[in-house]
């Protein structure tokens, strides 16, 4: 199996799973089946809806399939025969149409089934583990990802080498259903989503809303801290602003239609960048004021199409953590150095430490000097390198305006989060007329670099939710204590409790329902509570509390002085319990 990829099994296992469907539901039209990111998937036109039941026979098809030793066979056929072949099969007939007249087409066959494929394949069935895949879940799917065209059944499996790394991968995704930011939003009552009000938009509940102006706040305050002035900008333009930008030419599908106002359309913003542009224009600008940092909470609306949209983390409405920094060429290398220094420390203040970077550079057809292109790369190359980070190079896959480094983070359960973004932009300037005036007293062109450290509030909330499972550190836990008397007469103590502690600043609450202790305990751990103060008499005597943590973990007889003191250090200090 060493020299067997592990596309080429999934690739594979989407033909057998292919042969096993049509043999089992006559009448099947078969579409697209691709190897994907830890499985694959077919997409079928079905004559009868597909049940999840369905899948177990399926699943015993394809392991019947796998155990007759089939070979995959390559063959190559004119277009002409390939109509022929497929002629009851219109999906396919609408690929070959795609293939130019005088192109030979690729086929794969392995027992009852041929396919259009360029492969590659493996050499037969016997070299595949039918104990090493498991078909998942069905969805529907339109064809080619268009809305007006046919919905179709898309049934998704996972395959791997051997059944170790199926159990592995199978126990990560268990884990992933328990951290699903969208169960767990709804459980923690952070957030909603309303598809009769529009879909991908997100309402942020009081919970949540605490927790994001908790990451605001520090957003906020660490900007500051690193040198950059905060902007706030409308969130609508005239048409002339997006036709200069060149969003209308490049970015159109993803933009919502005009309004009119006043005889003119204007756009909603799908991005800040050109309204950043505009505030630098209002003066001429001297090489004395360089570099300028400017940073905004920007919100933003692109349209996503409805079967894209994922909770948090695919949205049509976002707020940006956007910067730009504009910049002569002598301080590009510095600048790109300390945004690499900052996010990296922003990174870790929330918990992700496993950081790392991925250089793209320039592609054939760009814009930019190729000095420009080749100081930007080497800033780029030279700040990763100065802060050690690992990092993969992908020549020629940068932007046509510039180069840039992606950060990708790993999560609490091993998964790759692609977040941070520092990207250089030789087409704004250009675009705009961007000037400033240089020791020499002449006209030049800045650096601009574009930069999104959290990428958006709402992706970066989704995540946070799946990395923390929803118990996050003291320091953004919507609700930092709650206050448990365990009877009705020390409710006074605990009302007392209360506002000493919510003058210092902490988030605190007080459960005086009629429930019994154990049951408001069990009900504070559920909504992942750090802190628990648990009075009673001899609390109420001595003026202490009884602290109990989540975990279970208890101190009694804690002075409240202390238990205040400490709590504010951990928040203070970002503590990442």
């Amino acid at each position: 199996m060493a020299d067997i990829s592990i596309e080429q099994i999934r690739h594979s296992m989407a033909h057998i799973m292919a042969e096993a469907v049509t043999g089992m539901i006559p009448g099947t039209k078969v579409a697209i089946g691709p190897s994907i990111e830890n499985g694959f998937y077919y997409d079928f036109d079905l004559p009868r809806p597909l049940l999840e039941e369905d899948l177990e026979e399926i699943s015993s098809r394809m392991k019947d399939i796998i155990k007759g030793n089939f070979s995959f066979t390559k063959t190559v056929v004119s277009r002409k025969e390939a109509e022929n072949l497929f002629s009851d099969e219109k999906y396919k007939l609408e690929l070959l149409k795609a293939i130019p007249l005088n192109e030979d087409v690729s086929l794969y066959t392995q027992g009852n089934f041929t396919d259009l494929c360029r492969g590659p394949h493996v050499e037969s069935t016997s070299q595949l583990n039918a104990g090493s895949f498991k078909l998942l879940s069905i969805a529907g799917a339109y064809w080619r990802g268009k809305e007006t065209n046919p919905m179709l059944t898309r049934i998704y499996g996972t395959a791997w080498k051997n059944p170790k790394e199926l159990r592995l991968y199978l126990k990560q995704r268990e884990e992933m259903e328990k951290r699903d930011h969208r169960k767990l939003g709804k459980a923690l009552d952070l957030y909603s989503t309303h598809e009769e009000a529009g879909p991908g938009l997100i309402y942020w509940h009081p919970k949540g809303a605490r927790i994001r102006l908790a990451i605001e706040d520090y957003w906020r305050d660490v900007h500051y801290k690193n040198g950059y002035e905060l902007l706030y900008t409308p969130h609508v333009g005239k048409a002339w602003l997006w036709e200069t930008s060149g969003h209308l030419g490049f970015y159109n599908e993803s933009m919502y239609s005009p309004m009119e106002v006043d005889e003119n359309d204007y756009f909603i913003k799908p991005m800040n960048c050109p309204f950043h542009i505009m505030i630098y224009k209002t003066n001429i600008r001297s090489y004395r004021e360089l570099p300028l940092r400017w940073a905004e909470l920007g919100t933003v609306y692109r349209y996503e199409k409805s079967g894209a949209l994922h909770g948090l983390l695919r949205v049509r409405g976002f707020t940006q953590d956007d910067a730009h920094i504009i910049c002569t060429p002598s301080q590009v290398e510095d600048e790109i150095l300390e945004v690499l220094r900052f996010s990296l420390d922003m990174w870790k203040s929330f918990g992700f430490s496993d950081v790392k970077a991925y250089l793209s550079t320039r592609p054939e057809k760009c814009v930019g000097s190729e000095e420009a292109w080749a100081r930007a790369t080497s800033s780029l190359q030279k700040a990763i390198e100065a802060e050690g980070l690992s990092y993969e190079t992908d020549e020629g896959g940068g932007a046509f305006y510039g180069p840039k480094i992606d950060l990708k983070i790993r999560d609490a359960i091993g998964r790759e989060w692609q977040m941070t973004t520092v990207q250089f932009d030789f087409n704004l300037p250009e675009r705009f007329d961007m000037n400033f005036v240089d020791s020499d007293g002449k006209e030049k062109r800045p650096y601009m670099i574009h930069r999104a450290l959290l990428g958006s509030i709402e992706r970066f909330f989704g995540v946070l939710i799946e990395h923390y499972a929803g118990a996050f550190p003291v320091w953004l836990s919507p609700v930092q204590v709650r206050i448990i008397p365990v009877a009705e007469a020390f409710n006074e103590y605990g009302e007392n409790l209360l506002k000493q502690i919510r003058q210092k600043g902490v988030r605190v609450e007080i459960d005086k329902s009629d429930n019994r202790m154990n049951a408001k305990i069990r009900n504070a751990q559920k909504e992942k509570i750090p802190y628990m103060l648990i009075v009673g008499e001899k609390e109420a005597e001595t003026s202490t509390v009884s602290l109990r943590l989540r975990t279970g973990e208890q101190e009694n007889g804690l002075a409240v002085g202390k238990f205040i003191d400490d709590t504010l250090q951990k928040i203070n200090d970002k503590v990442l319990i």
